[in-house]
């Protein structure tokens, strides 16, 4: 029988420059759905929205993925949210983490999907399919949010009602948090769609808009630069469309370094 592997023998293959944390929790939502949270290292500094390439070692290389880190800012703790590929290069590993197995993480966060992206406004809207939803479960979790919004909808579309639950579950998490709650009130508001099943809201998000459905169903006016700000994370024709539809009502694309109505984030993970 080998011998286990000493600690120290691990920590030897972990590449430099790179934290090797520590995983905590892992709920599985769906056959292909779930989340975990790991150890933070004292050092990572990120903004609410950004992500990290995180990985693990797979024989004696590391594979990495860029993920959105689903925590806020201020959390102890890192989250992220992700789908299971049965032949994906790292999520036909990672979805087989368990408490106490070490998750690789670059130590420079980066994106777009941030607050400092959009020029001020009043109403926030954060457009999301799948696990796109990852950066704005860590944006409605910053009390900064709602100091630069009166308002904030959370759209959610997905293909089954199951895979909805995250959502859900962030925004009862919200809702029953010690402080989170009294900052939040009544400014936070979610908008879950399912596109093959019957559900109360039923449909694309791109259909909804375009239709005017989802204004309808939420008791707003159709979109106006002047107040309106947008942030977009899903697939590729999702983000290609939505960005459409954002640009027809006058708002404009902005970035880091040229903040402006609408952001979108194009990092993808296996």
């Amino acid at each position: 029988m080998n011998a286990p592997a000493k600690t120290e023998d691990f920590v030897a293959t972990i590449p430099a420059g790179v934290f090797a944390e520590t995983v905590t929790s892992v709920q599985h939502y769906t056959d292909h759905l779930f989340r975990f949270r790991m150890t933070r290292p004292e050092s990572f500094r990120f903004r609410s929205g950004e992500f990290a390439m995180i990985g693990l070692m797979v024989g004696d290389k590391p594979i990495y993925r860029a993920y959105s880190i689903a925590s806020p800012s201020w959390d102890e703790e890192l989250e992220f949210f992700s789908i299971k590929v049965p032949d994906g290069p790292l999520t036909s590993h990672l979805q087989q983490i368990k408490p106490g197995d070490t998750v690789l993480m670059r130590k420079k966060p980066t994106g777009t999907l941030v607050l400092d992206a959009l020029t001020p406004g009043k109403r926030l809207y954060m457009f999301s399919t799948g696990t796109g939803i990852a950066p704005f479960a860590s944006l409605i979790r910053d009390p900064e949010t709602y100091e630069k919004f009166d308002e904030v909808i959370l759209t959610h579309t997905c293909r089954e009602v199951a895979e909805l639950k995250y959502g859900f579950d962030l925004v009862e998490e919200i809702r029953n948090h010690e402080f989170l709650a009294e900052v939040v009130g009544d400014k936070l508001r979610h908008y879950a769609t399912v596109t093959r099943e019957d559900f109360p809201f039923k449909g694309r998000i791109t259909d909804l808009i375009s239709n005017g459905k989802m204004f309808a169903d939420l008791g707003l006016p159709r979109f106006d630069p002047a107040v309106d700000r947008g942030m977009i994370c899903g697939s590729s024709a999702m983000l290609k469309e939505t960005k459409a539809l954002l640009e027809q009502a006058g708002l404009t694309e902005g970035a880091n370094s040229k903040p402006a109505e609408f952001v979108i984030e194009r990092a993808f993970v296996d």
